[in-house]
């Protein structure tokens, strides 16, 4: 056995890779949910009433690094100040059923080289938690993720203690590759660091479980589903 041969073996397969384009600020289409890079003109004013009012919900805020927010102006400004980000790249949750823009969420850590992209900035206005809206949109980011752009990884991080987000990614079919202590300082409170993925790997069967499960048919009148998404049975399993 030569060197080359070698540490082939040790430092792991060879790729025939390329490195890939980094998302574009373009709208995607789902049955449910529309994402569309965020415009304050057009989405900032629904964001804010259906986050803080009324129909809000503070807890929105709590595992992120900003909000709750004093008025829709601060609201709009901030929302600015995201529409010119590349990394993160924002966008907002339009839903289809009613036309508002009902939550929002990003691309961010795109690294176009090594094909890894997370999935993060990601909050929901009420009227779309736990919804098929809500699910929709996470499934048409890693679609895009892999499918158009042709990623290797898809990652979602989220703060330790926010179990509801930890069930969410493991829902969705990411798999749980540790924790990150003290990884960083959030509103002036130390944030543990939960980290998933889901590879290229792992794709081709959680995406089915994606189509699956959001069929208009799984649905009852009620609009509740006739069977859960079976997307966390694929994580991790795929052969390598």
């Amino acid at each position: 056995m030569d060197l080359e041969q070698h540490n082939d073996g040790v430092l792991g397969p060879r790729l025939a890779w390329t490195p890939r384009q980094p998302p574009a600020r373009v709208p995607l289409a789902g049955r449910y949910v529309r994402l569309e890079p965020i415009d304050p003109a057009r989405h900032a004013h629904d964001l804010f009433e259906l986050s803080h009012g009324p129909k809000g919900d503070v807890a929105i805020w709590d595992y992120l690094g900003y909000g709750p927010f004093a008025d829709e102006a601060a609201f709009s400004g901030w929302a600015a100040e995201r529409a010119t980000s590349s990394d993160p790249l924002f966008c907002a949750v339009i839903d289809l059923s009613t036309g508002k823009a009902s939550g929002m969420m990003s691309y961010l850590r795109i690294v176009p080289a090594d094909g890894v992209i997370e999935t993060g900035h990601i909050w929901f206005t009420p009227v779309i938690q736990r919804s098929r809206q809500a699910t929709e949109a996470v499934f048409l980011q890693a679609k895009h993720a892999f499918d158009d752009l042709g990623y290797r990884r898809f990652e979602w991080k989220c703060n330790a203690a926010n179990a509801p987000s930890r069930r969410a990614a493991l829902r969705f079919g990411f798999t749980f590759e540790g924790l990150f202590r003290q990884h960083m300082i959030v509103k002036g409170r130390n944030r543990d660091t939960a980290w998933y993925a889901i590879t290229d790997r792992d794709w081709p069967a959680i995406r089915a479980a994606f189509e699956r499960w959001l069929e208009p048919q799984n649905f009852g009148p009620d609009g509740k589903q006739r069977q859960p998404l079976a997307a966390r049975e694929y994580a991790g399993k795929q052969p390598f």
